[in-house]
């Protein structure tokens, strides 16, 4: 596994830009990745080349053939990426943005008289969207409360709000606040039981750079992903649809295919990224595994991100060689808990008595990348019923190291005033 290979960590570092240095601030220590993971230097060469070329899909001419072909492979790469059989992938503005579509698709599409149901858990990406088409479409949404405590949502909770009028429902694969992953197949399982034709949008997000997707496993309908939050860049989203989803009424252009999701021409070059974002994790599952088959690859890394990303959490937390962890300051309050399996890579505290935004200031000063998250419109829903008014995000990936997290330890100290 990665923590046991300190070469592995070396050759996964030097794949990434910018991994240790900012081009603005100098050497820092990037624990801002739930807000942007840090970008593969492929993607940023293979979106560079693209961006160069003056031709588009669709025509009769060898580039235009060449570009349909780039398309074409990507589509493929993610199909084994997501492990997904069926369905269609497609490319729009942003993981936000499809997540609105295929709500919007979903909730003017299923039965009259059914119910949108979600959990206060989610980003206000997927809730927005299910608030305003169920309203829309005359259904009534039905919100299942999370654990405040676990800052999760299981399959326990959902299950007294599903009836078999539920005909949507969203669900969130991780939070980007609490950093807890959510259990996706069991609730999708427990709704198809009760309501076998409701149509299921998963909010990816957050939980893809930490690798392990499988849709076939999921029994979903829609599956969003930010690219930016998966080593790739800014500037699009990805879409999984099911093929019930496809056929739903939805934007298109006057008589053009019945199938299409995607309006106006898409940016080849985004698609060759993600293409490059595959080719990593099959390279990561290499490092760790003999597998052969591409898919078995995919699954070894994620398997390795995770087991790596759980060591370099419980560092942060009960401590590493002789620094005291998160868990034993005393001013210190960890969000959704000390021991929570649920965890994928991120911690989330609060200082006592120091603003949240004080923290953040200081731990940059220090060179440490975190982050604010405010009881704002895409916090309130965590924080509030914690009672708190913000708290300082500190999210990890797999090519962070127990260094960096010694280095955050001995900050946190200082500014916490802990002896």
């Amino acid at each position: 596994m990665i923590q046991d290979n300190p070469n592995l960590i070396g050759a996964i570092r030097d794949r990434f830009a910018h991994v240790d240095n900012c081009p603005f601030q100098g050497p820092r220590v990037f624990f801002e990745n739930a807000g942007g993971a840090l970008t593969l230097k492929s993607v940023v060469a293979r979106s560079a080349e693209l961006s160069a070329i003056p031709d588009n899909q669709g025509r009769d001419n060898p580039a235009s053939h060449e570009l349909v072909g780039i398309i074409t492979k990507a589509k493929a790469d993610m199909r084994v990426f997501m492990n997904a059989k069926s369905g269609q992938f497609f490319a729009g503005e942003s993981g936000t943005e499809l997540l609105f579509r295929m709500i919007r698709a979903a909730c003017l599409g299923a039965p009259k008289g059914s119910k949108v149901i979600g959990s206060s858990l989610e980003h206000p990406a997927s809730r927005s969207a299910a608030q305003k088409w169920a309203e829309i479409a005359g259904k009534t949404y039905v919100n299942v409360p999370h654990n405040n405590e676990t800052g999760t949502v299981t399959v326990e909770d959902y299950l007294p709000y599903i009836d078999a009028d539920t005909g949507v429902a969203t669900i969130l694969h991780t939070s980007p606040v609490t950093g807890m992953g959510v259990d996706v197949g069991a609730i999708a399982k427990a709704i198809r039981t009760v309501s076998p034709n409701c149509y299921i949008i998963v909010d990816g997000i957050q939980h893809a750079a930490h690798g392990r997707l499988d849709i076939d496993s999921y029994d979903v309908d829609g599956y969003a992903i930010s690219p930016y939050k998966v080593f790739s860049r800014h500037g699009y989203g990805i879409g999984w649809i099911s093929d019930r989803l496809t056929k739903l009424p939805h934007e298109k252009l006057i008589d053009a295919p019945e199938d299409g999701w995607e309006l106006g021409t898409r940016d080849t070059g985004a698609y060759a990224a993600f293409s490059e974002v595959v080719n990593y994790f099959e390279w990561l599952g290499e490092q760790v595994s003999d597998e052969t088959d591409r898919r078995a690859k995919i699954e070894a890394a994620g398997a390795a991100i995770h087991s790596y990303e759980k060591f370099l959490t419980d560092k942060m937390l009960y401590g590493t060689g002789n620094l005291t962890g998160l868990a034993e300051m005393s001013n210190i309050y960890v969000v959704g808990g000390v021991e929570n399996p649920a965890r994928e890579g991120l911690v989330s505290i609060v200082v006592k008595d120091i603003p949240s935004m004080d923290v953040v200031a200081q731990l940059n000063e220090h060179g440490i990348r975190t982050h604010t998250r405010k009881a704002d419109h895409y916090s309130a829903n965590i924080l509030t019923p914690l009672e708190l008014d913000d708290c300082i995000r500190i999210s990890l990936c797999h090519y962070n190291t127990e260094q960096e997290v010694a280095q955050l330890l001995t900050a946190i100290k200082l500014i916490a005033g802990e002896n």
